[in-house]
């Protein structure tokens, strides 16, 4: 088994080329925070013609609602938040060049079609690992809604954030492999 690729954030296309689903990664760079709140924001600033609070063009949104900090710390603990919520918004932002999603569980049919279609990628953090990603994150700031507290977009700077990538741009999906891996012939 090989070990974890190192990527970087904002994504390019050709990383994403690379990325298969089972790829244990490291990303390194910059991810943005959001939750559903935020998501149906940046949809109704869509929908009234408005700019985003920032370029979201090769960008990785990782679905979070992190605790706050305590006293020396960069950030609370930071686990993943089910991703599903987020499908509804999902399909519009990618068209617009999201291209990395970090959550926990399965994207519905139109997330993964629109994956492949924009070719981006969707990654699992592991849930219950919030204090190993919490010591991944260098630093963290608000950039808009910071009226919703912990849902509120963060930019965060991440050296070595674990993921794993669940659907590429390919269609490859870790969860379908997994059911074919263990599924029993009869």
């Amino acid at each position: 088994m090989s070990g974890p690729v190192r990527i970087s954030a904002p994504l390019t296309d050709e990383t994403i080329k690379k990325l298969r689903a089972g790829d244990k990664v490291l990303i390194s760079g910059v991810l943005y925070t959001a939750r559903d709140a935020a998501h149906k924001r940046l949809i109704e600033l869509l929908d009234a013609g408005k700019e985003l609070p920032f370029d979201i063009r090769g960008q990785i949104i990782y679905y979070v609602g992190p605790t706050p900090e305590r006293p020396g710390q960069v950030i609370g603990s930071a686990g993943p938040t089910t991703s599903g919520r987020m499908d509804a918004y999902t399909p519009r932002l990618i068209e617009l060049g999201l291209k990395g999603m970090v959550g926990k569980g399965a994207r519905s049919k139109e997330v993964l079609d629109s994956i492949r279609k924009h070719k981006a990628v969707y990654m699992a953090a592991v849930g219950g690992a919030a204090a190993l990603i919490r010591r991944s994150i260098k630093k963290a700031e608000i950039v808009a809604y910071e009226d919703l507290g912990p849902e509120a977009i963060r930019r965060l700077e991440v050296v070595d954030f674990p993921a794993i990538v669940v659907n590429d741009a390919e269609g490859g999906d870790l969860f379908l492999q997994g059911v074919q891996k263990y599924r029993r012939v009869s």
